[in-house]
């Protein structure tokens, strides 16, 4: 069956999608970490390993929601009302937690191909991806415009594309940013309200508009 992302949709997830990708984390600090030790080529592809890890979640989250509102309708609504209370969760979090703007440490120089597996397994091995693929994506799907799971790799897709960009100028530009970043405080603060203003309104507009 043919899949349909209606343009609305897509303009309200593509600027959350860009709100979570510029939010420093695991994913993040991997790239800036292997940008720092490896170079800049080191840096852009362990951004493209992550970006290949965030797609295996999506079809593993597809799959799973396709079989779960096929099994339960109502489930889709469930789904839909723990992602709104995922979204303010985040924004919660943003606001209160402390920026981490530390690089890691990484052993040594590493090849091209090493950094983008190296990049792939962080991905595929933080617990926080796959929750956001199924806590949050969910919320975009539509189960009567057709595949689920081609609207999920939709979506997928461009979480995956704003994170190569971002992340990947992270990595090329390591040396730089980790300066500032480790600088300028207040710079981290303010990228923590501007993240959590996303989210609220987000979670807001889910849980009244589409009724």
């Amino acid at each position: 069956m043919a899949h349909m992302v209606d343009l609305q949709t897509l303009l309200i997830f593509i600027p959350v999608a860009l709100a979570l990708n510029i939010t420093p984390g695991a994913d993040m600090l991997f790239c800036l970490g292997q940008g720092a030790k490896s170079g800049p080529k080191a840096g852009m592809a362990a951004s493209l390993g992550v970006s290949a890890g965030g797609m295996v979640h999506a079809l593993a989250g597809g799959l799973g929601l396709a079989a779960l509102i096929a099994a339960s309708p109502i489930a889709f609504e469930v789904i839909r009302w723990s992602g709104v209370g995922y979204l303010l969760f985040l924004a919660y979090k943003s606001v209160t937690s402390q920026p981490d703007v530390a690089i890691p440490e990484q052993a040594g120089h590493v090849s091209i191909g090493r950094a983008f597996t190296d990049g792939m397994m962080v991905n595929l091995l933080n617990p926080k991806v796959a929750i956001f693929m199924l806590a949050l994506v969910p919320q975009f799907v539509d189960p009567g415009s057709g595949s689920i799971l081609g609207q999920f790799l939709t979506f997928g897709l461009v979480l995956s594309i704003g994170g190569t960009v971002i992340n990947g100028l992270v990595g090329a530009l390591s040396g730089q940013i980790g300066q500032f970043m480790a600088k300028s405080h207040r710079a981290a603060q303010i990228l923590q309200y501007v993240t959590a203003s996303v989210f609220v309104g987000l979670a807001t507009k889910l849980a009244f508009e589409r009724r």
